[in-house]
């Protein structure tokens, strides 16, 4: 139950805040909301940890009460009001799975950002059993993990804004190759350490990226569009996990789910090279239509 109003909030305050700015600045503006998540991540993970060491583990639910109750107060206070569309529909928004280009970013998601779950799910006996590590230095490794979140959430939105499709299959690309690169980042602490800030940097910003890829392609299922973003990470945790795992299990050693990972991240690629040709072939039909006078069904049904 706790996990219901989490894809709402982040779609919600994702639209909220592209309504706020100008075009050009939509995707800075998604950024800064994501960026809440990263240094969330980033603080309330070790506050979290003390505050159940201190004062036992019911004290940091308590704490989300209280953090939930100024949160409430501070977006009824700042947040202007916008008034809801009367004409929407749950058929309306539902109307976002028959989009292909909806349905190949979730599968962008889901099986590209997978790959980063594949090796951050085992992280720990990565650089405790291979690195050589001590247990100890594991919160260090993760909270580097967490500063390369902040800064891959700031500057996906940049990206997102300069070139919103290019940004989207750089950071793929960049995600994938450090993937492929676990066996030799873990031969030493400062390479793993290195290794897990870019990790959480790419990551990070390809997670800016597809959230402004679903708003984009979305159409007026604009608040579906915008949650189905969370729905397709929490989808590639548990993939991610499970393959992770599967290779684990097999014997291959911590170091084998980057190589997953960088499949994965591969089969991404692949779903949004499917989505480039579709959208190019609907921009040729679109031409062919313009030149042979075929009236535009969207600009007529605006007129």
């Amino acid at each position: 139950m706790a996990g219901l109003p989490h894809g709402a909030y982040f779609g919600v305050a994702s639209l909220v805040a592209a309504s706020l700015v100008a075009p050009h600045l939509r995707g800075r503006a998604v950024s800064s909301v994501m960026l809440g998540l990263a240094l969330a991540n980033l603080g309330g993970v070790p506050a979290a940890t003390w505050l159940g060491q201190e004062f036992g583990w019911r004290s940091a639910y308590w704490a989300v009460v209280v953090i939930a109750l100024l949160t409430i107060a501070a977006v009824t206070a700042v947040v202007p009001g916008a008034p809801g569309n009367r004409e929407a529909t749950v058929r309306s928004e539902l109307g976002a799975l028959r989009r292909p280009q909806v349905l190949l970013t979730l599968v962008v998601g889901v099986v590209g950002f997978g790959g980063m779950f594949a090796v951050y799910s085992y992280i720990a006996p990565l650089v405790t059993d291979v690195t050589g590590m001590s247990r100890g230095s594991i919160p260090w490794v993760l909270f580097a993990f967490g500063a390369g979140g902040v800064v891959g959430t700031a500057l996906g939105g940049r990206l997102a804004d300069l070139a919103l499709f290019r940004s989207l299959v750089g950071t793929m690309i960049a995600t994938g190759v450090l993937l492929a690169l676990v066996p030799l980042a873990a031969r030493t602490p400062f390479t793993v350490v290195a290794f897990i800030f870019a990790v959480g940097a790419t990551a990070s910003a390809l997670v800016v990226c597809l959230q402004m890829r679903l708003m984009e392609v979305a159409g007026e299922a604009q608040m579906l569009g915008a949650a189905l973003n969370h729905s397709a990470l929490n989808a590639a945790n548990a993939l991610g996990a499970w393959l992770g795992g599967l290779v684990i299990a097999a014997g291959l050693g911590y170091t084998a789910p980057g190589m997953v990972g960088a499949g994965l991240a591969g089969l991404g690629l692949v779903a949004l090279t499917a989505s480039a040709l579709l959208r190019r072939r609907e921009l040729r039909r679109l031409a062919d239509d313009a030149g042979a006078g075929v009236p535009d069904p969207a600009k007529v049904s605006v007129a």
